[in-house]
């Protein structure tokens, strides 16, 4: 069946079908991929193909690109959708693929949604791919990294497709006015603040755009068959409350989990704020964020501010007996305070190096000074001996290191200036020699 020359009923098809590109230079967006001299225009103009995966958001094209790369290498082009399809439709393409390389012909098997194939269906395909039998190319919208296993993953390109800018969908949308108008024999006008507020719905999908379009025209067709305008009440109409993408086990999660921390981390309070509305909305569990928020207030804030550990935890636990809607503003309001919070990761480090030290075999004996001594043979082989109790000296402190010998004058803990973190380490210069000298030669190095 020729995928490009259908002979439906061309009024009958959505849009965003009639509207597919049959041509590479209909293509819309990806010009890192199908710009001139790139990777995919020029295996194309050369007709060679090859086993990739397009990897990128829903609406880039990649099932487009797959067809246009199939057409241009003159393959036979089979597709397939993981979630469909299983292991027995694989082993069909592959024996009539099989059958078209004895005639010296090519086939291209593009399966959509491939991280939606488990590890043996995934594996159907190896030998296949290997021997030339076909060429693969998988479509995903997540990181194949993680979702296609790693043999068939060295055996492809993987090609990263990205959202289309502003640019590419201003152009799309005078694009499909103008295939509406063609097909349905209708003049259309679209506002100014219509065409903006498309394209915001749109958030770089081009099959959202489309179809939004398509569908306020339908909205705003006049009984009387005249011009159709598009304004933006039409447009929101269409597009109703635009749902984001957000899969809660996929990238979409991770990225904006990532995005979040690192803002607060950062002390951009109104990213932080961005990203939290944009998980809330998407129905994140509130007791995840409140758990990271947990996590950032020590790794991050840490000794700078120790009270951003208390609101954070009791965020949490605020949180899980309030719930949702009004767990919204608890998780709001912590944000903003680790957000602006003094910021150091001292603690951190300093207790990940005491690991690294101890998980290299750095564990000396522990001081006797130190040990316990409930017994008297203990206390006879010395347990207990020489320790000085602090509180019985000025100020409740003795300048007598508790570390074992060969590490007297390790320092793991490091404090910054920012903070309550400066009272700590003016406190740790007062007490103990070596962060005396520690200061005084950063101080010489500043």
């Amino acid at each position: 069946m020729d995928l490009f020359n259908s002979t439906d009923n061309q009024n009958d098809k959505p849009l965003a079908d009639f509207m597919r590109p049959k041509v590479l230079d209909d293509f819309f967006g990806q010009k890192h991929l199908v710009g001139t001299g790139k990777i995919l225009s020029t295996l194309m103009q050369n007709q060679r193909p090859i086993s990739m995966i397009l990897w990128g958001p829903p609406g880039t094209g990649k099932t487009t690109l797959a067809r246009l790369f199939a057409k241009s290498c003159n393959a036979a082009f089979t597709a397939l959708s993981a979630v469909t399809s299983g292991v027995a439709d694989v082993r069909k393409v592959i024996e009539n693929a099989t059958s078209r390389k004895k005639l010296g012909h090519s086939t291209i098997l593009f399966i959509d949604e491939i991280h939606r194939f488990n590890k043996s269906q995934q594996d159907a395909l190896l030998h296949s791919v290997e021997d030339g039998t076909l060429f693969f190319i998988g479509a995903t919208t997540e990181n194949p990294s993680f979702e296609v296993i790693s043999a068939l993953l060295s055996r492809c390109r993987v090609l990263t497709l990205h959202k289309l800018s502003d640019i590419d969908l201003r152009e799309l949308l005078l694009k499909s006015i103008e295939a509406f108008q063609t097909r349905n024999k209708t003049k259309v006008n679209v506002t100014e603040d219509a065409g903006v507020l498309l394209r915001a719905f749109a958030n770089g999908d081009a099959r959202e755009l489309i179809n939004g379009f398509e569908l306020a025209c339908f909205l705003a067709a006049p009984a009387d068959a005249g011009p159709i305008k598009i304004t933006p009440e039409i447009v929101t109409t269409a597009f109703q409350q635009k749902a984001q993408r957000y899969d809660k086990g996929g990238d979409a999660h991770f990225d904006t989990i990532s995005a979040f921390i690192k803002s607060i981390r950062g002390s951009d309070p109104n990213a932080a704020l961005h990203y939290l509305a944009r998980m809330i909305d998407a129905g994140e569990e509130p007791r995840f964020i409140a758990r990271r928020l947990i996590v950032h207030a020590s790794e991050d804030i840490g000794n700078a501010d120790p009270f951003a550990l208390v609101l954070a935890t009791s965020t949490f636990d605020a949180v899980h007996n309030i719930g949702m809607p009004e767990a919204r503003i608890l998780l709001g309001q912590a944000t903003v305070y680790l957000a602006t919070a003094p910021k150091s990761n001292a603690s951190y480090l300093a207790i990940d190096a005491a690991l690294k030290d101890v998980r290299s075999g750095i564990v000396p004996e522990i001081p006797l000074k130190l040990r316990n001594a409930p017994t008297g043979l203990m206390k006879d082989k010395g347990y207990g001996e020489g320790y000085k109790y602090p509180h019985d000296y000025p100020g409740a402190f003795v300048p007598d290191s508790c570390l074992p010998d060969e590490l007297k004058d390790k320092i793991y803990y490091r404090p910054s200036s920012r903070g309550r973190e400066q009272t700590i380490k003016e406190r740790l210069q007062y007490r103990w020699i070596r962060y005396k000298k520690l200061f005084e030669d950063e101080a010489k190095e500043k």
